[in-house]
């Protein structure tokens, strides 16, 4: 059983370290990161999951970004701990923070992943929409929190500097 909690300052070397076991090294140097530098991610959006003896079981954090005259939130990194994988943990904090991102009146979320996998959650394929290179376009995906969100918006995304 995990509990979610919003990620609190002390938690953050924790979830890092959750993403360096969960992601390749070099985590750090994919073009989304760029988008991450010396911006602070949304802290509300930012969420731990843990068991009842306070172990970190998976994190999820969200990044303001812009494209062109639109905000975004910019998902990931989402990790689950290799021993609570396969229990729906990253579904429960993608949902989870979807819902509260909604209730914070943002308008529409952006991620690099795979479609079979975040359809699921009403995401789908962005057209017109460019990540930094290198990003492969088809992984480019956006999910509308508000009805027709992603309609007309077209452009680079950009850091929210």
């Amino acid at each position: 059983m995990f509990t979610l909690s919003q990620e609190k300052p002390g938690d953050w070397w924790e979830v890092e370290a959750l993403y360096d076991l969960c992601f390749a090294p070099g985590r750090t140097l994919l073009s989304s990161y760029r988008l991450r530098d010396d911006v602070p991610p949304v802290p509300e959006l930012c969420r731990v999951a843990r068991d009842e003896n306070g172990i970190l079981g998976g994190a999820i954090r969200y990044w303001p970004v812009r494209i062109g005259p639109w905000r975004a939130l910019l998902l990931g990194p989402v990790a689950v701990h290799p021993t609570a994988q396969g229990e729906g943990l990253a579904a429960a904090l993608i949902r989870d923070t979807l819902e509260r991102a909604r209730q914070m009146e943002w308008g529409r979320v952006i991620l690099v992943g795979d479609l079979p996998y975040y359809g699921r959650f009403g995401f789908f394929r962005l057209e017109g929409v460019e990540m930094p290179p290198p990003t492969n376009p088809a992984r480019i995906l956006g999910h509308d929190l508000v009805p027709g969100a992603w309609e007309g918006v077209t452009g680079t995304v950009e850091r929210n500097a």
